[in-house]
């Protein structure tokens, strides 16, 4: 297929946002952005790196690179409107597994009402996927990691430590039973970007929001070093499935800890706050529960402190890194 058939057929015949001036088919896309703020983010996927033919289809390939950048945008408290991709395509690639890893991202794309207005391809030695993401939200209600302050509740919405559990299981180093194996497999394949939660909370003045993309030791630090503020987390309150419990208990605390890539979102908010972003939790049916709480910091550097059965220790900044599997 030549490049100009190629882009026939990925561009959208109906554009979901009333905003694009011009999607495909010229040198540049025109989008209006209507008084409101733009976010943006990109993401790149490399074959084996990020991920693999062992463990995703091509369809999985695409829905996950863009559900990545869609949580992003959650985490900015911004409604996804755009994306564009760029795709570095080898010889081994067929063109139907190329079309497939459009249908993914296509799948994702319309659950959001995002529009495809633009990208490049080229050829290369290895797949590598990455998309641009562009998002809106209202001035001044963007949400930063640095906004956390003392006396604030910490939060995280879903489970932690599934998508892990997924890759271990595809890569046949764990075992579970069909139903487990078959609901950590999804959340590894394909996430789901927690944007009906967070734009529940645009009524509220000041949250701090970072998605779980490297697991919440990274994602936690993360904040506490962009607030200046200690954070306390109390690891029993974490939230799990009962199935991740069975697993040995070093197993399970590492998945949940430095896991990575369950693109929940990791968040602090005033205290008086919290029963807002529990009803705004109900509203877009997402399980939030609270994990700890933020104090001003006592050393020159903030710190992340784990409680875990009455014992107190640092947690250092960890995390996933890809299928490197390295801490």
């Amino acid at each position: 297929m030549d490049e100009f058939s190629f882009i026939d057929s990925i561009k959208q015949d109906v554009y979901f946002q009333p905003s694009v001036l011009k999607g495909i088919g010229d040198d540049a896309a025109v989008f209006r952005a209507n008084n409101q703020d733009i976010i943006t983010a990109v993401d790149t996927l490399v074959e084996d790196v990020h991920f693999s033919r062992e463990t995703m289809e091509p369809f999985h390939v695409g829905y996950r690179a863009l559900a990545v950048n869609i949580s992003d945008l959650a985490a900015m408290g911004a409604a996804p409107a755009f994306y564009m991709v760029s795709i570095v395509i080898p010889e081994d690639w067929s063109v139907e597994e190329i079309d497939e890893i459009y249908s993914g991202m296509k799948e994702l794309a319309k659950q959001y009402r995002m529009d495809l207005i633009g990208g490049d391809t080229v050829s290369g030695k290895e797949l590598v996927v990455s998309v641009t993401v562009f998002g809106l939200v209202p001035p001044d209600k963007s949400r930063y990691r640095n906004l956390a302050k003392s006396g604030d509740v910490l939060f995280v919405t879903g489970t932690l430590g599934d998508a892990q559990a997924g890759l271990e299981y595809l890569l046949g180093k764990h075992h579970f039973d069909e139903a487990a194996a078959d609901y950590f497999i999804s959340r590894h394949r394909q996430p789901a970007p927690r944007v009906a939660f967070a734009l529940q909370l645009q009524s509220l003045k000041r949250v701090a929001l970072n998605d779980v993309s490297d697991g919440v030791a990274s994602e936690s630090n993360e904040i506490a070093a962009a607030s200046g503020v200690d954070l306390h987390i109390k690891y029993e309150d974490l939230p799990r499935v009962d199935y991740l419990s069975r697993l040995e208990k070093e197993i399970c605390k590492s998945w949940m800890l430095s896991g990575g890539e369950d693109f929940e979102l990791l968040g602090a908010v005033p205290e008086k706050d919290w029963e807002a972003v529990q009803q705004a939790a109900k509203a877009s049916s997402t399980r939030v529960t609270k994990i700890g709480s933020v104090t001003e910091k006592k050393d020159r550097e903030p710190v992340v402190f784990l409680y875990e059965e009455n014992e107190k220790s640092r947690l250092a900044k960890s995390g996933y890194t890809h299928l490197r599997q390295d801490r």
